[in-house]
């Protein structure tokens, strides 16, 4: 097996045979991360939220992992519409700004219509960034 896993408790990971993070160093690997409450597992219906909650996730992931989000490297973000992506612009921004990583936006149907954001991160372990 290569790489350290780190899971968040959210019942997704089980249900679909997925880590929410994979370390390889030097590098951190996130998944996909949607929009869900990670304290009630509830998806809030307006996508300013799920795109809080998807860096909240992975802020949590990237600390386990050893990492912080001022060293990721590449962001995807994938949004349902492009009015949804003029909204969550400056929630990027934020969680983004301090790293300023590669970055792709593709508007997509996600999984479930519910789900309005959905974000993945690779980043760079603490102690391995250049």
């Amino acid at each position: 097996m290569i790489g350290r896993r780190i899971y968040s408790g959210a019942p997704f990971e089980e249900m679909a045979g997925y880590a929410r993070a994979v370390v390889d160093p030097p590098y951190v690997f996130v998944s996909g991360t949607t929009g869900f409450d990670p304290d009630t597992l509830e998806f809030p219906e307006d996508v300013e939220s799920q795109c809080e909650n998807c860096f909240r996730i992975i802020e949590r992931a990237l600390t386990q992992a050893g990492s912080r989000m001022d060293h990721m490297i590449r962001v995807r973000v994938f949004v349902a519409t492009r009015e949804e992506f003029e909204r969550i612009k400056p929630i990027i921004k934020r969680h983004c700004d301090a790293a300023r990583p590669a970055n792709t936006t593709i508007l997509a149907e996600l999984a479930e219509p519910y789900m309005r954001v959905e974000v993945e991160v690779t980043a760079k372990l603490e102690d391995n960034r250049r």
